[in-house]
C-alpha cells in the first residue's frame, strides 16, 4: 500500500500592486484633502455667513429709512390737497341724517376730481420695502382710491332727480368716511415707522374731517423721539 505525501495548504495570493500605482493613489487623496479643506471652510464658515447677513440687513435698513422719508413727504403733499376736497364734501354730503348744506358746482366737482387723480397717480408707485413700510404705503393708496370713488359717486348723483339722487349721496358719504378712516390708520403706521427710523414723530393726518371715526394724532410734539 503506497503512502501519499500531505502538503500544507497554500496561503491565498495577494494582488500585485506595484509601488508606483499605490504612490500615485496616495498622492491624489492627500491633494484632494488639502484642496477641499480650505474651500469647505471658506464656503461654510459661520463668520462669513454672519457677515453677509449683517451686510444685507444694514443695506435694507438704510433703504427703508430713505423710503420712509419719501413716503412721509408724499403723504404730506396729498394730505394738504385732500383737506380742501374734504371741506367741500362736508358741505354737500349728508351727515347724521341731514342733507348737505348746498350742491356743488360742476367746476368745483371737476377740481376735486383733478386733485384725486393726482393723488391716485402719486400713490400708485409701490416699491418693495419692509413689511411695516409697505403697510403704511398700501393704506395711503387705498385711502385716496376710495376718496376718488366717493367724488365719482357724488358727481354721478348730483344731476339726478331728487328721488334718485339720495342713494348716490348716501353712498358717497359712506365712502368719504371710509377713506378718512383708512388714511388715519396709514398715518398712525407712518408715525410709528418714523419713530423707529430715528426721524421722530411725524403727524400726517387729515385735519378737515372731524368726527369721521378715524384715529387722530397723539399729543407728542412733531419730530420728538419721546
Amino acid at each position: 500500500m503506497s503512502s501519499k505525501t500531505v502538503r500544507p495548504p497554500r496561503a491565498p495570493s495577494r494582488p500585485d500592486v506595484r509601488p508606483s500605482v499605490r504612490a500615485r493613489y496616495v498622492v491624489a487623496v492627500l491633494a484632494a484633502v488639502a484642496i477641499a479643506g480650505p474651500v469647505g471652510y471658506l464656503l461654510g464658515s459661520p463668520d462669513a455667513s454672519q457677515v453677509a447677513v449683517a451686510d444685507m440687513r444694514e443695506a435694507e435698513a438704510k433703504r427703508d429709512v430713505q423710503q420712509i422719508g419719501e413716503l412721509t413727504s408724499t403723504a404730506r403733499v396729498t394730505a394738504g390737497e385732500l383737506n380742501g376736497v374734504l371741506s367741500g364734501l362736508a358741505e354737500v354730503l349728508p351727515r347724521d341724517g341731514k342733507p348737505g348744506a348746498r350742491s356743488a358746482e360742476s367746476a368745483e366737482v371737476d377740481g376735486w376730481r383733478s386733485v384725486l387723480r393726482r393723488a391716485v397717480d402719486r400713490h400708485a408707485e409701490t416699491p418693495s420695502g419692509t413689511t411695516a413700510t409697505n403697510v403704511a404705503r398700501a393704506g395711503f393708496r387705498s385711502a385716496v382710491d376710495v376718496m376718488a370713488i366717493a367724488v365719482d359717486s357724488y358727481a354721478s348723483g348730483r344731476g339726478l332727480p331728487a328721488d334718485l339722487r339720495q342713494p348716490f349721496l348716501d353712498l358717497a358719504a359712506r365712502q368719504r368716511s371710509a377713506a378718512v378712516a383708512t388714511w388715519s390708520v396709514a398715518a398712525t403706521q407712518l408715525d410709528q415707522i418714523n419713530v423707529d427710523a430715528g426721524h421722530g414723530h411725524q403727524h400726517v393726518y387729515l385735519t378737515s374731517a372731524p368726527g369721521e371715526g378715524g384715529m387722530s394724532a397723539d399729543s407728542v410734539p412733531e419730530g420728538s423721539h419721546g
